[in-house]
């Protein structure tokens, strides 16, 4: 385990480094860094024009049966679940999502409903899900986010218009703002670190900045995401889930308060912007 004297000795001996590289082979590293970039760019791009290669679509498949069929409890299926649009009607509800649901009297994002209709409707035990909602490296997406996937999916080529005049949805991205940018744990880091300023990045990966509402239009309605690195599909708040954990933050609860804020804010940021899931991620 890399101690904080390690970690900082590492990091002066790489700044000696560089620093002792002439101005001609610092420009050689950033040149073969952009070539580098651009590869893997292509690569993704290769991967978008044949939508036959992504693994996702087998969970969008997967997602349209789980919502057809009678489960739980109940024995019913979801086909009366309300996303916002009216008992059933999934085709571009994700588009207007997180919003208030007057039925729960909260603002809910897409999972956090299809949670909520999976207790009321089918009568599954909303704390067997919520124990382990997310899938380890290697495992396929768990049901409720393989539904997610789905819906999503029957919202692309429409652009994000979350509904933002209910008292509670100001609430929501208002929150969802303020944890964004708080800086907390033992890190010290926000959501800011990260995605607050253009062309950072973590290694190879660019990191997305998310506070520019041109950048998350770009990359907000790409997710739920097939994550090629863990080879299954990622939800948004599987997403966020993992971001907290990289931070050293408290584990992030599925279906949380704090997590529908961060998407609600998310996404009026991306007002507008296209949505094209699920994408494929490194």
């Amino acid at each position: 385990m890399l101690t904080r004297r390690g970690a900082l000795f590492a990091a002066a001996v790489a700044a000696l480094a560089w620093c002792g590289t002439s101005a001609s082979e610092r420009s050689s590293l950033r040149g073969q860094e952009t070539d580098t970039e651009r590869a893997i760019e292509h690569y993704r791009q290769m991967l978008k024009d044949d939508p036959w290669s992504n693994p996702g679509l087998l969970d969008v498949d997967r997602g349209e049966t789980l919502w057809a069929t009678p489960r739980g409890p109940k024995n019913v299926s979801l086909e009366a679940c309300d996303l916002g649009k009216g008992p059933g009607k999934v085709e571009g509800a994700f588009a207007e999502l997180p919003r208030y649901f007057a039925d729960a009297d909260q603002v809910m994002d897409l999972e956090t409903r299809l949670l909520w209709c999976m207790e009321k409707l089918q009568g599954f035990n909303r704390a067997d899900i919520i124990k382990r909602p997310h899938p380890g490296g290697g495992q396929p997406v768990k049901e409720l986010g393989a539904i997610a996937t789905w819906i999503a999916h029957q919202a692309n080529g429409a652009r994000f218009a979350a509904p933002s005049a209910h008292p509670k949805e100001k609430e929501a991205v208002a929150l969802g703002q303020a944890l964004f940018e708080r800086r907390s744990g033992p890190f010290d880091f926000a959501c800011t670190t990260c995605h607050a300023e253009p062309g950072k990045r973590i290694r190879l990966q660019g990191l997305p900045h998310l506070a520019s509402p041109e950048e998350a239009r770009k990359v907000i309605g790409e997710w739920p995401a097939y994550r090629v690195s863990s080879t299954h599909v990622m939800t948004m708040q599987h997403r966020l889930y993992d971001c907290y954990w990289q931070m050293r933050m408290p584990e992030l609860e599925f279906g949380s308060e704090a997590s529908v804020a961060l998407i609600a804010y998310l996404v009026n940021k991306a007002d507008g912007g296209e949505i094209t899931a699920p994408a494929i991620k490194r």
